[in-house]
């Protein structure tokens, strides 16, 4: 039988206005999907305008500057209701969904379909129903006391996968997926025993763990920086606009 990470995955991607989950906004999304390792990638990518200044430091890294996303890109309402849909499609399909640091991505899509929608990313498709698979928690686990780096840039080279066009949304999701699979050939005695549905409740006490050292961590060394424990979308914060 096919272990999960030989077989169909999709993964999905943002570039954005900032790292804000609260207030930034999404100007780039993908969705990839892959049936096997080797198999041609599927991609689906929207550019979205953003109605707000896009800051010359978010165009610096990904490269779409306000006054291309105003002739190129479409408004986030129209763009959130494909979004949800093809992650429907996803569920339908039984596709895990790959998600690189997924209380970013995820948390920032929950805000956008709020602001644009009126809705939640819970109404729209329950996270746990997607499987999310997040490269970032499960190599935190997998392989703790690595030392280093931990970016997609990093995974790609520790697993040998290939980040073809990093800040492209449809590189990067791409990128992600390949890490998993060959997170998935590395740790097979751990990660084959355990499904998708399985692991999905498990990486969220990876990462409530994870987040918890790294607090301590920071306390430590002096800095008042929060970490947030949840796992994959954060809770909305009373402030948030």
């Amino acid at each position: 039988m096919t272990v999960w990470y030989e077989g169909p995955l999709a993964a999905f991607d943002t570039e954005t206005t900032g790292v804000d989950t609260e207030r930034d906004r999404i100007v780039s999304a993908a969705l990839v999907v892959q049936e096997a390792p080797g198999s041609p990638v599927r991609a689906t990518h929207w550019l979205v305008d953003p109605g707000v200044p896009v800051p010359e430091r978010a165009a610096r890294v990904h490269g779409l500057t306000g006054e291309h996303l105003r002739e190129h890109g479409r408004p986030p309402a129209e763009v959130l209701e494909e979004l949800v849909r093809a992650l429907r499609e996803q569920v339908a399909a039984g596709r895990p969904l790959v998600v690189m640091n997924a209380p970013f991505d995820l948390t920032l899509l929950d805000r956008e379909l709020r602001r644009h929608r009126g809705s939640s990313l819970t109404d729209a498709v329950d996270p746990a129903s997607l499987r999310v698979l997040d490269p970032r928690v499960l190599d935190k686990h997998l392989d703790r006391y690595r030392k280093g780096r931990r970016t997609l840039a990093d995974l790609c080279s520790h697993y040998d996968a290939e980040l073809a066009d990093a800040h492209d949304a449809a590189a990067d999701a791409t990128a992600a997926l390949e890490v998993v699979r060959g997170m998935g050939r590395r740790f097979a005695r751990r990660l084959a025993s355990l499904s998708p549905a399985e692991l999905y409740p498990l990486q969220e006490v990876w990462h409530a763990a994870q987040a918890r050292g790294l607090q301590a961590w920071f306390a430590r060394n002096g800095s008042q920086e929060e970490v947030d424990p949840a796992w994959p979308l954060r809770p909305r914060a009373s402030a948030a606009v």
